[in-house]
């Protein structure tokens, strides 16, 4: 501010036109100050949505890695042997067990089909095991299997939805953005939630089960790609280098410079 207004007796004299044209520069500093303290405050709110926290319990595992594999067998061909169903391989679907319900890809009455494959208990959890995985019965002791999940989803992109979202529509945040929002990244350079696409990355779903619903922006899944750019609008387009691509910073910091300095002398 102008030495003139911080008289108290001379500041009575002056105008409010005189006032805004010996102030000009003063307030642009203190624009400058709130838009620095506004940005400081939304990093410093960023890194403390990513910051860790301690959990209920002692955490035993240091990261949660956790394959989606779209098209894998079926659960009667792997883990969860169905002795009823294989007794009633080859008949038709009891009406009362499929009367009033409709269905989008199955017409008229079905016929049942049990597993082809042998199961043995496996361990000595007992885990019962498809002949199909034989390398997973030998650790049977040392993986869970969870049996008590049902749904009555039969569309592949609703129950993607309810397993990765626990929910069946679109809108709510996924297994890995809830597990930032509540634990934390140890690591405030990188995402602490990222997908690993396999083959072309198509899924049923799509985007939607990784997708931040509700919550901050900061807690999306970064997609990794398995073709062309991991990560895309990282790298330099095709035929510009790094430094012809960050010649526009300067340029347009420049810009901001000159039209900060040109209001300051309309203000004059």
């Amino acid at each position: 501010m102008n030495a003139l207004f911080t008289d108290p007796q001379t500041l009575q004299g002056v105008s409010r036109r005189e006032m805004f044209r010996r102030s000009g520069i003063g307030f642009g500093a203190l624009a400058l100050n709130a838009l620095l303290a506004r940005d400081s405050v939304a990093a410093a709110s960023v890194a403390s949505a990513m910051s860790p926290r301690a959990p209920h319990f002692a955490p035993r595992a240091r990261s949660v890695i956790f394959l989606h594999m779209v098209g894998g067998p079926s659960h009667v061909d792997s883990f969860d042997p169905k002795p009823a169903l294989n007794k009633w391989d080859g008949q038709q679907v009891p009406e009362e067990f499929i009367k009033g319900i409709q269905f989008g890809f199955i017409k008229g009455r079905p016929a049942l089909m049990g597993s082809p494959y042998k199961f043995a208990r496996h361990g000595r959890c007992g885990m019962e095991v498809s002949e199909q995985l034989p390398h997973i019965a030998s650790i049977a002791d040392d993986i869970t299997v969870v049996r008590s999940m049902v749904t009555d989803e039969f569309n592949h992109a609703n129950a993607q939805l309810l397993l990765h979202n626990g929910f069946r529509r679109v809108g709510r945040p996924s297994m890995g953005s809830w597990v930032t929002y509540g634990l934390g990244s140890e690591n405030q350079n990188l995402p602490g939630f990222v997908v690993l696409m396999a083959g072309n990355g198509m899924t049923n779903a799509g985007t939607a089960l990784w997708s931040n619903g509700f919550l901050p922006s900061v807690h999306q899944g970064v997609m990794f790609r398995a073709q062309g750019d991991a990560v895309l609008n990282l790298s330099n387009p095709a035929g510009m280098s790094h430094a012809e691509r960050g010649e526009p910073v300067p340029a347009c910091a420049a810009a901001g410079r000159a039209r900060r300095a040109l209001r300051a002398v309309e203000f004059r």
